[in-house]
């Protein structure tokens, strides 16, 4: 029997492989075995230096995280060499997939930490070997996908000329909840809610003053009306044909919480008040009780207006967003989405980012790497304080000093 003959999975991996596999087990295995050394003594320094300190920088998260994803791909290496020496084509094609995904958040991690330089010689050339491993180990595999992605396009096209494309199936709710629809609930509602925050504050709050009051680092995004929007949406899915007073019973507890929850987070993780509802009354007769239990964060008012807008929201908005999202031509969905989806993390990334380097200037803390010194020269307090205007940093309010 030639070998051509032979399925793919049953061929035997060749030497070169095999002596490749053998070094990742190896390299891996000494990793695992170093860390585990290490852990206890490192983990007793952290703590004794954040409670002599309670400095958390920026080079301190990356680090404590590139140590975990390094853990991460030693164990998928060593499972990774495994897989080799038993000549399981398929998962290990499978298994390096996963570690390109690793690779590459490492290489970020250390452009992050140590900068450009032959630091990254080393990480390039294993995503380099992973790529080609990934794509000739198992052509099987890759053929499945490829008629996966046919069938599902053939579905989506049938759903497209049927109107039904992004509804829920049975009783499942208003629309299906998958990752391209909830993702662009999260965009369009960013966009809509930074409207309505801004006329708001214009009309109520400071008459005929235009105030920024966009939420990331880049483009006009609220992203608490995103998230929000996606928690209503999940939330209420299935009750969109429900009562009107469950449906804002329900949003106004759900939207409440959540603003409460993201004030908490950040004036505990940044020191940061963006808004305040202390003092807040009802009708001005006597002092907001919902105001007052959570210390301002979220009111009777806000609350009442995260109910009207879910009801608004899954009632009228909901079916034209699906629509709109439908505008979308069936055969770029997925690319475009994938591709808007990367640029939004990487958005939402570099604000958390630009915050945290914000804080540990207010805090007087300098610059300690290559990612800190790119923000303080890009991104410096007065783009910041320009760009966040509702937005202000106090270290000693947060829970790190």
């Amino acid at each position: 029997m030639s070998e051509a003959s032979v399925p793919a999975e049953s061929r035997k991996i060749s030497v070169l492989l095999k002596v490749y596999g053998v070094y990742c087990l190896v390299t891996a295995a000494a990793v695992l075995v170093l860390v585990a050394l290490i852990a206890i003594p490192l983990a007793q320094y952290g703590v004794a230096l954040f409670r002599k300190s309670h400095d958390v920088t920026l080079t301190m998260t990356l680090t404590i995280i590139q140590i975990v994803t390094s853990v991460i791909a030693a164990v998928g290496y060593v499972a990774f060499g495994v897989l080799v020496l038993k000549n399981r084509r398929r998962h290990v094609a499978q298994i390096a997939y996963a570690l390109l995904g690793v690779g590459i958040v490492n290489l970020i991690l250390e452009i992050m930490l140590n900068g450009f330089g032959e630091n990254l010689i080393y990480d390039g050339v294993r995503l380099l070997v992973l790529l080609v491993i990934s794509a000739t180990i198992d052509p099987t595999l890759i053929t499945e996908r490829q008629l996966q992605r046919k069938l599902r396009d053939m579905e989506t096209e049938e759903a497209a000329e049927a109107g039904t494309l992004g509804r829920a199936k049975g009783d499942r709710g208003f629309i299906e909840l998958d990752f391209f629809n909830l993702f662009w609930v999260f965009v369009v509602c960013c966009v809509l809610g930074l409207i309505i925050e801004t006329v708001y504050h214009m009309v109520v709050v400071d008459p005929g003053v235009y105030q920024d009051r966009a939420g990331m680092l880049y483009g006009p995004f609220s992203p608490i009306y995103g998230f929000g929007a996606v928690l209503m949406t999940v939330a209420l899915n299935r009750f969109y044909r429900a009562n009107p007073v469950v449906i804002f019973l329900v949003s106004a507890v759900i939207g409440g919480l959540f603003e409460a929850a993201v004030s908490w987070f950040m004036q505990v993780g940044f020191g940061a008040v963006a808004w305040d509802y202390s003092g807040s009354t009802i009708f001005g007769l006597f002092p907001d009780p919902i105001a007052i239990l959570f210390g301002g964060r979220t009111s009777t008012l806000f609350m009442c207006m995260w109910g009207a807008l879910g009801f608004v929201w899954i009632k009228f908005c909901l079916p034209w967003l699906l629509k709109l999202i439908n505008l979308i031509p069936w055969q770029a969905r997925y690319s475009l989405t994938t591709l808007c989806a990367i640029l939004m993390l990487v958005n939402g990334v570099m604000t958390l980012q630009s915050l945290e380097c914000w804080y540990q200037r207010e805090s007087g803390l300098p610059p300690s790497s290559p990612i800190e010194e790119f923000y303080a020269e890009h991104y410096d307090d007065a783009y910041m304080q320009h760009r966040f205007q509702s937005m202000t940093i106090t270290p000693e309010d947060s829970a790190r000093r």
